[in-house]
């Protein structure tokens, strides 16, 4: 096996690229858990032969069982024709021996997540294959290096992270190890496109690409959190309504598992050697302590029990909007609220400045930027959170200095609700909330890239894909701008010097080249 890919992470291939594994070609799961069941469901439908084995005697006829049932579904919902139904259970079959597995071309390990498990079985199982076999583990937390350590042929092991619900998430990160070939890796990226997913390129390093980048999302919400600038419900919105995601931290971490999130963050920080860029909290620590999971234990951040209420947001109540406004230099990538603003009749008026939008009492509304409110003493100055679209925004989050000028605080209220908003309070905290998360997503990203992990493109591509982030961090941390993006983080560090948010020079570097860009 011959490497043929010029940098790790990179789509450069040679014309011999391998192709994807045989249409015809078995393969074999190991393992028939929920993430088992859902690998060979994908394989099955691509029209491989499939081959189950697990070692609890009797779990793998029990798994072609309940994959025939999904199929059944698939056909009731119109998903499936009934003659490809046939055509597919007619290819998948229990292994009782794993010497069944002999003649597999892929082989794709979903056993428990226990590095000297894994590392036996795949001992066993090169005993068993061929020689041209590919074997692949589904590890999400352990080192795939590591997995095939005491393999005699590492080079055909790679990592293959699929995402649960494996049918339905098209990601799957191609994880190669220390010793992979570069055309296995390839091989293996060919075959799960020829499955109708989305694979990127990842190297083996803690968390790969997903649960090594999402870090920031989870732990700056906790931070906030733990300092009392706002609760989970508004943090929550915020980042929902204002940053565009999916879901917010508090409530994905209830749906994922308070023990498993933060298990996983333990992982990556230990991994890294305690970097305090991956610090744990230490309040999800004694939520986990407590035994409030989640949902599956019926109480998280938010209680599931019958009858119980979810908190709602801190929303600002009614407040009069000023007739005009002078707004001072480019507002950066809040400059789009000048036409919002002059839509809704407020009257503007353009001088001068730093970026900052002037209010009639005399107050500053700023973009978060990683300062504090009471450090200007006397000044009035009111920050606004970041949003990914500020039109399409449903809620802005306002910060300002305890004991400022209330009539100065709700003329900046009064301004967005103006534009049709919700605005939420929350405490003088730096960088406020998605400001601060988007920020460290992007120095991450930019880390990752420059370290070999992954493309610009297949960072942005995973993040989206696998965490349905609304933007991926680098096409994001563009928009708002690198430069801005390191201001920010070095404000940040200022006020917590202990290393967690200073920039990288990945993102550092890129800093350096918009601004030359920009002096063109």
């Amino acid at each position: 096996m011959s490497a043929n890919v010029t940098v790790r992470g990179s789509d450069d291939v040679t014309a011999s690229e391998p192709a994807a594994i045989a249409q015809d070609r078995t393969v074999a799961v190991v393992g028939t858990g929920t993430m088992g069941q859902g690998i060979a469901q994908v394989a099955l439908v691509a029209g491989h032969p499939v081959r189950l084995y697990d070692s609890a005697p009797g779990r793998a006829g029990e798994a072609v069982a309940a994959l025939t049932a999904r199929l059944d579904r698939l056909v009731e919902k119109g998903r499936l024709d009934a003659a490809a139904r046939e055509a597919a259970v007619a290819r998948l079959h229990a292994a009782e021996e794993l010497e069944e597995l002999a003649d597999a071309a892929l082989v794709v390990e979903a056993v428990v997540e226990h590095l000297p498990v894994k590392q036996q079985l795949f001992a066993d199982l090169e005993k068993v294959v061929g020689d041209d076999t590919v074997l692949a583990t589904n590890t999400s937390s352990l080192s795939v290096t590591a997995i095939a350590g005491g393999l005699r042929l590492p080079g055909r092991f790679v990592g293959l992270h699929f995402f649960n619900p494996a049918p339905l998430l098209p990601l799957v990160e191609v994880v190669s190890g220390f010793a992979t070939d570069a055309d296995v890796a390839t091989r293996a990226y060919e075959t799960m496109k020829g499955w109708g997913k989305t694979p990127v390129r990842c190297a083996d390093t803690p968390g790969f690409i997903v649960n090594r980048l999402a870090r920031p999302f989870y732990a700056e919400a906790l931070r906030v959190y733990e300092e009392g600038a706002a609760d989970p419900a508004t943090i929550d919105a915020a980042l929902r309504e204002c940053g565009g995601f999916r879901m917010g931290p508090f409530e994905l971490t209830d749906l994922i598992g308070q023990d498993v999130n933060e298990a996983v963050t333990r992982s990556v920080w230990e991994s890294f050697y305690q970097n305090p860029k991956f610090t744990p909290s230490l309040a999800q620590r004694r939520l986990v302590e407590s035994g409030r999971l989640g949902r599956k234990s019926g109480h998280g951040w938010f209680s599931y029990e019958d009858g119980a209420t979810r908190p709602e947001p801190h929303t600002a109540p009614p407040a009069e909007a000023p007739a005009k406004i002078v707004v001072r230099g480019d507002l950066g990538p809040a400059e789009p609220l000048v036409g919002l603003f002059e839509e809704a009749g407020v009257k503007v008026r353009r001088k001068g400045g730093n970026g900052f939008i002037e209010l009639p009492g005399g107050g500053q509304l700023s973009l978060a930027d990683g300062e504090t409110a009471f450090e200007y003493g006397h000044e009035e100055i009111v920050y606004f959170d970041l949003a990914l679209d500020y039109a399409r925004a449903s809620r802005i989050v306002l910060s300002a200095r305890e004991g400022g000028d209330p009539e100065v605080l709700a003329e900046a209220v009064g301004l967005f609700q103006a534009l049709g908003k919700q605005v939420s309070v929350i405490g003088d905290v730096p960088g406020m909330i998605v400001a601060r998360t988007v920020a460290m997503l992007a120095d991450l990203a930019a880390d990752a890239v420059d370290r070999g992990v992954a493309t610009a493109e297949d960072v942005d591509t995973a993040m989206r894909l696998g965490v349905n982030y609304p933007a991926g961090p680098l096409e994001w941390a563009g928009k708002v701008g690198y430069r801005r993006a390191c201001s920010l983080l070095r404000a940040l560090e200022e006020r917590y010097p202990a290393g967690r948010y200073a920039p990288s020079l990945g993102l550092v570097r890129r800093g350096y080249v918009e601004e030359a860009e920009d002096a063109r």
